[in-house]
């Protein structure tokens, strides 16, 4: 349970952060030092993921 409550708020800090830059790149980045802030290694990788995927819409065709 408590993973999950941790996992639940890494994702909703790194979706937050997120919105913090102006390509993909900087984006996931910005959501990878918030979720390792948050729950370091893992949290890293689930705030890198979730910046990445918040960057996606606004990718120039």
């Amino acid at each position: 349970m408590k993973r999950a409550v941790t996992a639940l708020s890494v994702t909703i800090i790194a979706l937050a952060a997120a919105a913090c830059g102006q390509t993909i790149e900087q984006r996931a980045a910005t959501g990878a030092i918030a979720g390792a802030v948050v729950a370091g290694p893992v949290g890293a990788a689930v705030g890198g993921v979730a910046g990445a995927a918040v960057g996606q819409p606004d990718k120039p065709n």
